[in-house]
């Protein structure tokens, strides 16, 4: 089994290249979600986008890993204030897990792998 993890570090990048992430659907096992814990500004945005890719059709069986990032920030939100701006107890069909991490530190990123 082969990994693909792809990184966007400004939403305008992630608008403009979305339509073609579809190459990438296929035979997707997982999906990891990387929120920004201390830009509770631009949440909601991330929670329409999360929602929207969870609505993907190719994406339908593919178990959820949220990482809440940036917990070495002041302010940064906790994974229930997370789990609550995204609306995850939404989420009916698949098994899905938040975990809190620090990138920066390496906090928290191999228990969600592990999970």
């Amino acid at each position: 089994m082969g990994y693909l993890i792809n990184f966007t570090n400004s939403l305008a990048a992630y608008v403009c290249n979305r339509p073609y992430w579809r190459c990438y659907f296929p035979n997707t096992q997982a999906i990891i979600y990387v929120v920004d814990s201390s830009d509770t500004d631009r949440l909601v945005i991330a929670k329409d986008e999360f929602h929207a890719i969870l609505e993907e059709e190719e994406l339908r069986g593919a178990v959820v890993l949220i990482y809440a990032n940036k917990q070495d920030l002041p302010g940064a939100l906790d994974d229930a204030a997370v789990t609550e701006a995204l609306e995850l107890h939404k989420i009916k069909n698949r098994q899905w897990a938040i975990f809190k991490t620090s990138a920066i530190k390496g906090e928290g990123l191999f228990e969600g792998l592990d999970w």
